[in-house]
């Protein structure tokens, strides 16, 4: 007579892992996450053109200081309208950045007033690059905006006398500073309780070109005028980039500038990622 068979243990059910929550993505998939989000902000660049209003203001300005102002400002400056074009459009190319701060600005407050972004948060991605997306989508379309101002002041006489090294300088010290002011402008639109509140946040750092060497040199202002526009940020910015297109002395101006968008792309990233998971999280 054969034993009973004994009983098969019944089969451990096996474990399907969970897919990886935004909180804990891997490196690589936040990556590919940002770069899908840098997609969707240049496809929306296309369908609604706010490219030409990012170069319209800066054409517009150069247009009138050269042809209107250039002649009497050129003379202040010691020189002519030629000259004057020579001084102003560093100051152009920087205001481009800081106009530019508007549609990073409109951009995320869009996504956070129409809901879009309580979906992103739905979804196994990496928070982070719903803000990254419109850091680097936007600042794709202000360089090129940089580039086409350059071109059109070049057209109209302008003539750096930058060599090839100072281009590739003037190019990475642009991406360093469109990295600043754009987790800036993100913050700005993260804070901004509606779409017409983040149009007129950023005209707070549009003003800042004006009131330093963007237009005339500053030993030209009034004394209390000149200690503001030689503390504030956007004066070594310009200066900058007027040193490596024009040559002249840039001084301690490069490594302050660099300071400075250190400091604002931390302040920036902070502010934005602090009140991005507080307004999501409600």
């Amino acid at each position: 007579m054969t034993a009973a068979a004994r009983p098969t243990p019944p089969s451990q059910p096996t474990r399907v892992p969970a897919p990886p929550t935004p909180a804990d993505a891997p490196t690589a998939s936040a990556l590919v996450d940002t770069m899908i989000m840098v997609k969707r902000q240049l496809v929306h660049g296309l369908r609604y053109p706010v490219f030409f209003y990012i170069v319209g203001m800066p054409l517009v300005l150069l247009l009138l200081f050269t042809y209107v102002f250039g002649g009497t400002l050129g003379r202040g400056i010691g020189g002519d309208s030629g000259d004057y074009l020579d001084y102003l459009l560093p100051g152009l190319l920087v205001l481009t950045l800081a106009g530019g701060m508007q549609l990073t600005a409109l951009s995320v407050s869009q996504d956070m007033n129409e809901g879009i972004v309580s979906r992103f948060r739905s979804m196994p991605i990496s928070r982070g690059s719903v803000l990254a997306g419109h850091v680097i989508g936007n600042g794709i379309q202000q360089f090129l905006a940089v580039i086409v101002v350059l071109l059109v002041g070049v057209a109209l006489g302008f003539r750096p006398t930058a060599t090839g090294i100072d281009y590739l300088a003037l190019a990475g010290f642009v991406l360093v500073l469109l990295v600043a002011l754009g987790w800036l402008a993100v913050a700005m639109g993260v804070q901004a309780k509606s779409v017409e509140a983040a149009s007129n946040l950023p005209m707070i750092v549009v003003m800042f070109p004006f009131m330093g060497s963007g237009f005339v040199p500053t030993d030209s202002m009034p004394e209390w005028m000149q200690v503001f526009a030689e503390v504030q940020p956007f004066t070594p910015f310009i200066e900058t980039v007027r040193g490596l297109l024009m040559g002249t002395e840039i001084g301690p101006d490069w490594w302050v500038s660099l300071l400075w968008c250190a400091g604002l792309a931390a302040l920036g990233y902070v502010w934005a990622r602090l009140k991005y998971e507080h307004r999501t999280a409600r």
